[in-house]
C-alpha cells in the first residue's frame, strides 16, 4: 500500500515542480528592463557620436543643404497649424507619393504655396473615400505633427483628420492597446 502512495505521490510532486517552475520563467520575462533616462551630457555624447556616423554625416549635409532648407522652411509655415491642431486648406495635387517611397499610403499637397506628403494610415473601412479623392480636390487637414527624411525633398504630413466638401473622408482610428 505505502508503495502505491509513493507511486501516486512522485509523479505529483514532479509535475507541480515542473509547473512552477515555469511560472516563475514566465514571470521573469514580464519584468521589463528599466531602461535609465541620459543625463544631458550624455545625451549630448550619443548624438555627437552619431553625427560622426555615416548616417549622420548625411544627414547633417541634408540639412544644410538647399533641399533639406526648403523643407525647413516648409515645415515653419504650418508648424502653429500643427501645434494648435487646427485647420490647413490644401488642394492635392498628385494622388500618388513621389517614385521609391515607403510611407504607406498618401498624396501630394499644396498648403501655403508649398507642396507636401499627406500620409494616411487607413482602415480598409477608409479606403475607399480615400481613393476617390482626385487632383485640385480641396481638403481641410488636421494633424499632430509633421516630419521630414533625406530621402524625401517636402516635409511629411501625418493626416489625422481629412474633410472634403465639408464632409469626413478620414479620421485615424486611434490604435488599440495605448499610444
Amino acid at each position: 500500500m505505502k508503495k502505491v502512495i509513493y507511486a501516486l505521490i512522485l509523479p505529483l510532486v514532479v509535475v507541480s515542480g515542473l509547473v512552477f517552475a515555469n511560472r516563475e520563467i514566465k514571470n521573469e520575462n514580464l519584468k521589463k528592463p528599466i531602461t535609465k533616462t541620459l543625463s544631458a551630457n550624455e545625451r549630448k555624447a550619443e548624438r555627437e557620436k552619431w553625427e560622426a556616423s555615416p548616417d549622420g554625416i548625411i544627414y547633417k549635409k541634408w540639412e544644410a543643404s538647399p533641399a533639406g532648407k526648403k523643407v525647413y522652411a516648409a515645415e515653419a509655415k504650418i508648424r502653429k497649424h500643427i501645434k494648435d491642431y487646427t485647420y490647413m486648406e490644401g488642394v492635392v495635387t498628385s494622388i500618388s507619393l513621389p517614385l521609391g517611397s515607403r510611407l504607406g499610403f498618401g498624396v501630394m499637397v499644396r498648403m501655403n504655396g508649398d507642396d507636401y506628403i499627406l500620409k494616411f494610415e487607413p482602415e480598409k473601412s477608409q479606403l475607399e473615400q480615400l481613393h476617390s479623392l482626385k487632383i485640385n480636390d480641396k481638403i481641410m487637414i488636421k494633424s499632430h505633427s509633421v516630419s521630414h527624411a533625406p530621402k524625401y525633398t517636402y516635409p511629411i504630413v501625418s493626416a489625422e483628420y481629412v474633410e472634403r466638401d465639408s464632409k469626413v473622408i478620414f479620421k485615424r482610428v486611434p490604435r488599440k492597446g495605448g499610444c
